[in-house]
Parts: C-alpha cells; structure tokens; sequence
C-alpha cells in the first residue's frame, strides 16, 4: 500500500524500538503512581488484578496503535486519514494530539519537581529534618511561584532538545543511553531496599496477595492504570509506530515492551516498599510517598544520601523518557501537516506546551484559588486529557482496528504481510472487539463518575 511518497525516518534497530517504547511507557507513572496505588490498594492482591488487566486491555490496544501507525506510517492525525479517507475517523487522532499536549503541560511541572530533589539530595537538605519538616519543605516549595517553573523550563529544554535532534539520533539514540542507566539505577535500589533489616514485610506486601483487602475501587484502579502505564491513547504509540521498519514483528515488539514497562513498575515497588516497611511506614501514603515519605525514609538508611541521590535521579530520567514521547507526537503532527521544519516545529510546540504549564504550576501556590468547574487549572488538564481524552482515544482506537480495518488488513500488518506467524491473531482479534472496549468504557464511565463503587 502506497501511503507516502516521501521518504520517513525510521528507528534504525530492534532495540531502538523497544527502548524508545519502553522509555515512553515508563514514566512517573510507573515509579511515582504505580507504588502509591498498590500501597492503597492492599499489595500484592492489587498487582495480580493489574497483571490480568494489561494482558486484557494493555497489549491489545498498544498493538491496535502500533499496527495503525506503521500501516499508514503518518503522524498520529494522518494515519486516519490515510487508512480511512474521507471518514471523521481523524478525529480521534486529533484527540490524542490535543491530550498530549495537555498532558505534557502538567507533566513538565511534575518532572520539574524531580530536578528540584536531586539538587535538595546533592546538598543533603533533608539531614536534620523531621517528617513534618520534610513535608513542610516539599509544600513549600511546589508552591513558590518561581521556582519550580525555573525546573519546568530547565526539564522542557531537555525534552525539546532530544526532539529537535531527530527520530534516529535523538529519540532513538537517548533512549538506548537512559533506559539502561535506568535499569541500572533501580537494580541498585532494589539490592538496597531487600537488604535492610525488616524489609521482608514490605516483600510479602508485594509478593504475598491478601484478596480480602481488594476493594471494587482497587480493581478498576488496576483497570485504569493498566491503561495508562502505558502510554496508550495519545497517539504515542501510533506516531512510534509509523517510525517502524516493515520487517519488525509488531507482536513481539508490543510484548516486550509491555513486559519491560510491567517489570519496571515491579522493581520500583520493590524498591520502595521493603524500605517502607523496613521503618515501619504506612505504604499507603498516597501521592506524597516519593516526596514526602521517601525522604523520610532515606534520612533513616545506612547510605541513604547516595540512594536518595538515585532514586530522584532515576525519577527523572523516567520522566524524560515518557515526556519525549509525548513531545514527539505533536512535533510529528505540526511539522509533517503544515510542512514546518522539524527543527522549527520543535521550538514552537516546545515553547507552546511550557507557556501552557505556568499556570498549572501556578495551581499550587497563587493560583490555587482559581478555579475552573471547580478544579484548579492543573486538575482541569489532568481530568480533561486522562478521564475523557485518553481513554476515549484508546475506546476509538481499538473499534478502529477491530471493526474498520478489518480483519485482513490488521492480519496483513501484524503478519508482515503473510512472512510472519500470528497463531495469537484470533485471541487479539476477539479481545480488541469485546473485552477492551467494554472494559475501557468502564473506566471511562468511572473517571466522570457514573459509575461508582
């Protein structure tokens, strides 16, 4: 199928691929809210729900993205132009294009803050302080008008860097060198955290599954964040996709990137909990565990100066993976539709999405009075693109590749057109029309609140 005639940079190996897609899928997701949600959630009874879901919804839907870019191998609001000329399937592609713009606004916010404790762990700023004190000071300074959009900037100059550099020697080429540091970093926290007296606890927490602590709002928790682990929704994967050589196999690069996002997500807990544990902490601390408790935390630990440096370290080279990512589908977007330089694109769309940040950092501190359908503006952009866009891109996305493709055409792509086994075709087939969909219109309904548990 002739769907370009200009030549389109591609990922220039097998581990590119997967390490540009496993660096979009982990992210602060995986090390900031996967933990916290298990905590809340009861542990290991959690997880094994989580698991289950990712099989259900996780890799179908990436496939459908994957199988979706590379076909038409256009940005993520092309692609459905080029595969369903005509139709207002584009739509869709545009609203992953708009939520990842959103998203990356307040995200950059978030990640800023990450660059912010790696110098307050540099410097040892936690020494000395009790909870309160360390609580005091994360308050303090998410709040401060200036300085965490000082980080804002400094953290969207990077992503906006690698981005301007190009698909094959920037996204690919930094991806190769973060991931492993990464993987590195957090293998050093674990031997840590597993090390210490009474980490067992925290092992078993994670390891040991109690059911009876698995509430219905735990299981569609795990259903949404099996979502949204992944980077799914926003076109992320379908923009990666299009950057796929025609002689990869699709189906394994979906599950091994899956298995690298869900193991990443594992071993931060394991870096977390048996040291929570191991201090007799409540691992349901919520969205202040990695900047309130852990500090805490760290403050007790033989060698805690160098593992908080670390950790935060490995934060934000988790967030920089994701955000470039994100960056990537728009830039993709402005620059092949409106025939703009990448280069070009790049800066503007970068300056764009750090302007719309200011105010969402501004929400915590002297704009946290304004509020917008009784949200501040960060809440409003993260409701808006994680509760309806997102997940109505991932709903229309996997109908797309189930129901409008059809089945020859999604068949020819995973196969390679017919070189390749897909003996799990049928399976993914039934899943993308049945399972997924009604599985992602719950957790819709459940993120505007209709449905409630």
């Amino acid at each position: 199928m002739e769907t370009s005639s200009q030549k389109r940079e591609q990922f220039g190996s097998r581990l590119g691929i997967i390490a540009a897609a496993a660096g979009s899928a982990i992210g602060l997701g995986n090390i900031w809210r996967f933990p916290f949600m298990t905590g809340e959630n009861g542990g290991a009874a959690f997880i094994i729900v989580y698991l289950i879901c990712i099989a259900l919804i996780g890799i179908p839907v990436m496939l459908s993205e994957f199988i979706i870019g590379r076909r038409a191998q256009k940005n993520v609001v092309s692609s459905f132009k080029v595969l369903a000329p005509g139709k207002p399937w584009f739509l869709v592609g545009w609203m992953g294009m708009i939520s990842a713009f959103m998203i990356l606004a307040f995200y950059g916010v978030v990640a800023g803050w990450t660059l912010e404790y790696i110098l307050k762990s540099l410097t040892n700023s936690f020494a000395g302080k009790t909870p309160q004190e360390v609580g005091a000071m994360f308050g303090g300074f998410i709040s401060n008008p200036l300085r965490p959009l000082f980080w804002q900037f400094i953290f969207m100059f990077l992503a906006g860097w690698i981005i301007y550099s190009g698909v094959t020697k920037g996204i690919e080429r930094y991806s190769k060198i973060l991931m492993p540091l990464l993987i590195l970093i957090i293998i050093i926290l674990d031997i840590r955290a597993i090390t210490l007296p009474g980490a067992s606890g925290g092992i078993e927490f994670l390891f040991k599954p109690d059911f009876s602590k698995l509430t219905a709002l735990g299981f569609l928790n795990a259903l949404g964040h099996a979502f949204f682990s992944l980077s799914l929704g926003m076109g992320v994967m379908i923009t990666y996709g299009s950057y796929v050589s025609k002689k990869e196999h699709l189906g394994n690069a979906t599950l091994q990137v899956t298995i690298a996002d869900t193991a990443i997500a594992l071993m931060a807990g394991l870096a977390i909990f048996p040291a929570v544990f191991a201090f007799s902490i409540k691992p349901s601390a919520g969205p202040g565990l990695v900047f309130v408790t852990l500090p805490n935390v760290f403050l007790k630990m033989p060698g805690g100066y160098i593992f908080s440096l670390l950790f935060f370290v490995l934060l934000a080279i988790a967030a920089l993976t994701s955000a470039i990512s994100i960056l990537e589908v728009v830039v993709a977007y402005v620059s092949e539709d409106f025939k703009i330089a990448r280069h070009k694109a790049t800066i503007i769309i970068t300056a764009a999405i750090t302007l719309l940040g200011i105010p969402c950092s501004l929400s915590m501190g002297v704009m946290s009075n304004v509020k917008f359908f009784g949200k501040t503006f960060f809440d409003l952009l993260d409701f808006a693109s994680s509760n309806v866009l997102l997940i109505l891109g991932g709903f229309f996305i996997t109908l797309f590749v189930a129901w409008h493709m059809g089945k020859d055409a999604a068949r020819r792509e995973v196969t390679n057109e017919g070189s390749l086994p897909a003996r799990y075709y049928p399976y993914f087939l039934f899943v993308a029309k049945y399972i997924a969909p009604v599985a992602i219109l719950i957790v819709f309904l459940h993120g505007l609140g209709i449905v409630k548990v």
